[in-house]
């Protein structure tokens, strides 16, 4: 299914209009930190609606070709993460392009072969599932805060390889995201959770309690890298220290990543209204309940 890290084409039937290629937006000059400035809003969002055209294209020609993408988003919390599966699934249509988030495993579940309560959320034909975390939490959280035993760490290190390459064999497609954030700028972000109440329900107490154990996420990110950074399945890192950045070029990224062509729609053509009908009377507007008209 893959050359060099790419998605080999499948199919026909595309029509042979050309599919618009994303512009790379022209770098300003970095700030005194090093880093590139931020984008300005205007840029950010019209590059953004390209994008999402070149997404709603992709998202056909999958359900065309019959298709199943699988995409994992993994990193540091606060990370930028939500945002981005946030903005691919926002133009997509959600009846074949669905988010998996699982919450903490059940003790049925623990009794279960690890990857086992993974299986029922992969995608069938024509879908595209993007895991907001994934399988890697054995990698990383179970490891780093003593969920896992040693044997079942090392079990799974061992394991996820063979797993993910029986997965593509099958014929699904799997990409693979890391966000990477500074130290600098995840202590931001969690500080503006922390006084936002809006974003208060973001902050959990594990996502502290990682902010306390840095280094420990490092070694084992790094070990998870070691042992899973495969060429049928590698790891694409995220430099996620500007979120909007980060956005467009996961979006480019992706589109890149799997060969397509734009399908060609049918026309569509607006009915005339039904015509009025002499023994239908509306019920007067007082005998229901309206929404206050507050603003």
């Amino acid at each position: 299914m893959t050359v060099d890290g790419k998605v080999k084409n499948r199919g026909s039937g595309a029509s042979k209009s050309k599919r618009s290629k994303p512009v790379a937006l022209a770098p300003a000059e970095p700030s005194a930190d090093g880093r590139p400035p931020k984008l300005k809003t205007a840029a950010y969002e019209a590059e953004l609606a390209k994008l999402y055209t070149e997404l709603v294209k992709l998202q056909d020609w999958i359900r065309q070709q019959g298709l199943r993408v699988v995409l994992l988003f993994e990193g540091r919390d606060a990370a930028g993460k939500g945002g981005v599966i946030k903005r691919i699934t926002e133009p997509l249509n959600p009846r074949f392009c669905r988010v998996v988030a699982l919450g903490t495993p059940t003790e049925r579940e623990r009794s279960q072969w690890y990857f086992q309560r993974y299986v029922p959320h992969l995608p069938a034909a024509g879908e595209m599932v993007l895991f907001d975390r994934s399988w890697y939490n054995r990698a990383g959280v179970e490891h780093v805060m003593g969920f896992c035993s040693d044997e079942e760490y090392a079990e799974f290190l061992r394991s996820v390889p063979e797993y993910e390459k029986m997965l593509i064999r099958s014929g699904l497609i799997v990409i693979k995201y890391w966000f990477s954030v500074s130290d600098d700028e995840q202590e931001r972000r969690f500080r503006g959770r922390i006084e936002d109440r809006t974003k208060r329900w973001k902050l959990s107490p594990m996502d502290l309690e990682s902010r306390k154990r840095w280094f420990d996420y490092s070694r084992a990110k790094d070990a998870m890298f070691l042992h899973t950074d495969i060429p049928e399945s590698p790891w694409w890192v995220v430099n996620s220290d500007d979120k909007k950045r980060a956005r467009l070029n996961v979006i480019a990224h992706l589109l890149s990543m799997i060969p397509y062509h734009e399908v060609e729609q049918p026309v569509l053509k607006l009915p005339r209204r039904q015509k009025p009908d002499t023994n239908y009377a509306r019920p007067p507007i007082e005998s229901q309940r309206w929404v206050p008209a507050r603003y």
